[in-house]
């Protein structure tokens, strides 16, 4: 056992070294390892950020125009009149009409109609892009054409200024593109204030409810205390005997006693006042005799 202990403490302190020495070095080369990936992160990230700003310098879209063709908008839900700030209602559709005039000598195509709310500060920031409808509709020179666009304002939207991009696209018979803005301003989302909504409605149904059961519970507390106050006397019963001499049973009076009865001066009535004490000194009287 002292050998195997001498053992167990020489041995020990080596082992532990070991491990620990090879931990530290395992952690050394982790450390170095994760230095290596970030550094490379990071350089491809300034990369990746540098490329991104050149891609959005040379990408900025650029709004372009024909000078044979005219364009115009109208606004036909909600209306709008020149010199105002446009209102646009969150959470109902809004209308317009986007007007093309070939005022040149070649044929034009409009393509698509496409809308977008940018950033006010900023409008080359997105905020929410609608969907941009295709027509293809070719428009010969001295002609003109309408097509109709519609999109939905977010509720969530409501109370913040937003800036509106129009964007008409189309083409002339050279392949060249056009791009133009029709309409590029600042717009306000407002709050339809409807009146009675429906959470409004169930909450005056719920108030009402609760008023009845109040008043329910009111009337019938009341009730049940009324009729407490108003518990009804207990009468006394007082008995007075029998008063009709046809009811007594005299079957078991004596043959003798009932002649005497009969005979008295009364005529065979008796009197339900008499007590027992004066009907026995009649008795008494008539034995004498």
């Amino acid at each position: 056992m002292k050998k195997l202990l001498i053992f167990a403490l020489l041995v020990l302190p080596a082992v532990l070294l070991t491990v620990d020495g090879g931990s530290r070095l395992m952690a050394h080369a982790t450390e170095d390892e994760l230095d290596e990936e970030l550094d490379v992160e990071v350089e491809s990230d300034d990369a990746s950020v540098t490329q991104t700003d050149e891609v959005e310098t040379d990408d900025e879209p650029e709004t372009t125009k024909s000078p044979d063709a005219d364009t115009f908008l109208l606004f036909t839900r909600p209306l709008h009149s020149s010199g105002s700030q446009l209102e646009l209602p969150a959470g109902y559709p809004v209308e317009f009409l986007v007007g093309f005039a070939n005022k040149g000598s070649d044929d034009f195509i409009v393509e698509t109609v496409e809308a977008s709310f940018r950033y006010p500060m900023d409008f080359n920031y997105y905020i929410q892009n609608f969907s941009a409808i295709p027509y293809n509709r070719e428009i010969k020179p001295g002609h003109e054409a309408t097509v109709s666009y519609s999109f939905l304002p977010s509720e969530s939207f409501a109370g913040r200024p937003f800036g509106l991009n129009i964007a008409l696209n189309y083409r002339d018979a050279s392949g060249n593109q056009f791009s133009e803005a029709v309409f590029n301003e600042t717009v306000s989302i407002t709050e339809v204030d409807e009146g009675l909504d429906g959470e409004t409605f169930f909450l005056y149904v719920f108030l009402a409810a609760v008023v009845v059961l109040l008043l329910v519970l009111g009337q019938q507390f009341l009730g049940s205390y009324g009729k407490r106050k108003r518990s009804p006397a207990v009468r006394k019963t007082v008995e007075t005997g029998t008063t009709n001499t046809k009811d007594v049973d005299y079957d078991w009076i004596p043959a003798e006693t009932l002649k005497k009865i009969q005979n008295s001066p009364k005529g065979g009535k008796v009197s339900p006042k008499q007590s027992p004490r004066q009907r026995k000194a009649k008795r008494a009287a008539g034995s004498d005799e």
